[in-house]
């Protein structure tokens, strides 16, 4: 009884750091698609686009760092880092979006 117990947390706790790394990756593909709307609707400028495109490689190389320091997975307190980031960088993205600036 205990083993199918532990068995099965450890079961759950593999699939809840699958689907919080699938997060990411979906995070990072939303993000990217919103940029590239962006500049196919022409409400991000040049500057603009290479400013998000910069902050964005800057963050996937982080993640992929710290990957690669932890084996190929994500501690928790990295995840809300990333996570963090993540919120700032949509943020930046929907305000060179709206700013209104058109060159």
């Amino acid at each position: 009884m205990k083993r199918l117990i532990i068995g099965s947390l450890m079961g759950a706790a593999m699939i809840a750091s699958t689907m919080q790394a699938g997060e990411v990756w979906d995070r990072r593909e939303n993000q990217q698609d919103r940029i590239a709307q962006g500049v196919h609707s022409g409400q991000l400028t040049a500057r603009e686009t290479g400013r998000l495109e910069n902050k964005e490689a800057n963050l996937n190389r982080e993640i992929r760092n710290d990957r690669r320091n932890d084996g190929g997975h994500l501690t928790n307190g990295e995840r809300a880092q990333i996570n963090r980031q993540q919120n700032r960088l949509s943020g930046d993205i929907y305000r060179d979006k709206h700013n209104a600036f058109r060159q």
